[in-house]
């Protein structure tokens, strides 16, 4: 397996951002993508809304899939406040269950599973959290649980992982050739995270700057 860059890596806070200003769409109003519910409990609705251009480069994906599978979106949007909240309370486990570890390690091993809030995509409508499903909604086998922490999955989360099944692997090679193809960039830690547009996308292409920012849902 290939070296993997976390989000903690310097080089990833690196990268400078050139907001471009693009604005924050629903994608339960503004496009064809199935867009699960487990979320819908977030009255603001802020999981479903991206950045206009990673919502094209979505469609672009979902017309590559094989005849009967489709794009199947869970969270976009993250808000900075709720990112930070996520990544404090991942580390306040690694922390309690590691008491030994220096707080460099406690937020690296956080960032396998949940980024920094300062350069996290989610926050940037740059991210998305999204799996496969057949044509009647349900989801396909991708070998764990969307969100399985590295812990829980034994590593299997990772999106190279060998420790899952020939049928969980073509549906991940299936799910990266589509969205690779349009554009976007994955978080090797996760096999359900991807991204175009924000610094960790911009350091694995080598672009110059990240045109997507953090940025408030009440700005859009």
């Amino acid at each position: 397996m290939k070296e993997i860059v976390l989000m903690s890596d310097a080089r990833v806070a690196a990268v400078p951002v050139q907001e471009c200003g693009e604005r924050l769409v629903d994608v339960r109003r503004d496009s064809s993508l199935l867009v699960d519910e487990r979320k819908w409990q977030d009255s603001s609705g802020a999981f479903a809304y991206l950045r206009h251009g990673v919502l094209e480069r979505l469609l672009e994906a979902q017309a590559q899939l094989p005849r009967g599978v489709r794009l199947l979106f869970v969270e976009g949007y993250r808000p900075p406040s709720l990112q930070r909240h996520y990544f404090d309370e991942y580390a306040a486990q690694l922390r309690a269950g590691h008491p030994d570890w220096s707080v460099e390690q406690v937020r690296s091993a956080a960032s396998r599973y949940v980024s920094p809030p300062e350069i996290a995509p989610h926050s940037a409508g740059a991210a998305v959290d999204l799996t496969l499903a057949d044509a009647d909604g349900r989801e396909l086998d991708m070998g764990t649980r969307m969100n399985a922490t590295p812990e829980e999955s034994a590593g299997a989360c990772y999106t190279q992982a060998e420790n899952i099944s020939e049928q969980a692997r073509s549906h991940r090679d299936v799910l990266g050739a589509a969205l690779a193809t349009a554009g976007l960039v994955n978080y090797p830690t996760e096999w359900w995270h991807w991204s175009y547009g924000d610094r960790y996308w911009a350091l694995m292409t080598a672009a110059d700057a990240a045109p997507y920012g953090p940025k408030e849902l009440d700005s859009v």
